[in-house]
């Protein structure tokens, strides 16, 4: 559905442009815009790449286990169903632990591993379990400490001081976290109910 709405997008943009006379702005527009995504790309790689370095460089020191440690009570309260020891377990914390630090690129590849695990533990193959709802939910409202990736674009287009929204940001996905989870409680108490 998704590429429908680009295709419609795309089409009726080149459309309005050659019907107002003015399809060499629409041309110019794409290739500014495609020069600038490749500007931002590279930016955001750099950012991503120290981060990935630093949770390294934390793994390395031990701190990622620490964090591990200490998501572990609440990560075993939202996931009572995945036993403590199962690899999904690790790939959550790992997938958690990235998130909060606004690194979304680099807890996506755990949060697939950690949905592969989850997935071996279904009974059934077709549908999602509670267990994988929660981890969507939570992957999806993202509690975030520090948002590396907007930081990253706000440096990019030269913001005097990027680190600004820290705050707003940290406040604005506790409410979805806190938002996310209390829905899927409700949810996963509603599909009981009507089990």
């Amino acid at each position: 559905m998704v590429n429908y709405i680009w295709l419609f997008m795309i089409v009726s943009g080149v459309v309005a442009g050659a019907v107002q006379g003015e399809l060499d702005l629409v041309t110019q527009a794409a290739l500014k815009g495609a020069k600038e995504g490749v500007a931002v790309c590279i930016g955001l790689i750099s950012i991503l790449v120290f981060w990935l370095g630093m949770m390294r460089i934390a793994q390395d020191a031990g701190l990622l286990e620490k964090l591990a440690g200490l998501l572990g009570p609440l990560a075993r309260l939202l996931f009572p169903g995945v036993p403590r020891d199962h690899p999904a377990m690790g790939y959550i914390l790992s997938n958690m632990s990235a998130n909060l630090f606004g690194l979304g690129n680099a807890a996506t590849p755990m949060g697939l591993k950690a949905m592969e695990e989850l997935q071996k533990l279904n009974p059934n193959k077709k549908t999602a379990t509670p267990a994988m709802c929660t981890l969507l939910a939570l992957n999806t409202s993202g509690l975030t400490l520090i948002p590396t990736t907007i930081i990253g674009i706000r440096m990019e287009y030269g913001s005097a001081n990027p680190t600004e929204i820290i705050g707003t940001t940290l406040f604005a996905t506790c409410c979805s976290t806190v938002a996310a989870v209390l829905l899927d409680r409700w949810f996963r108490q509603r599909s009981l109910d009507a089990g």
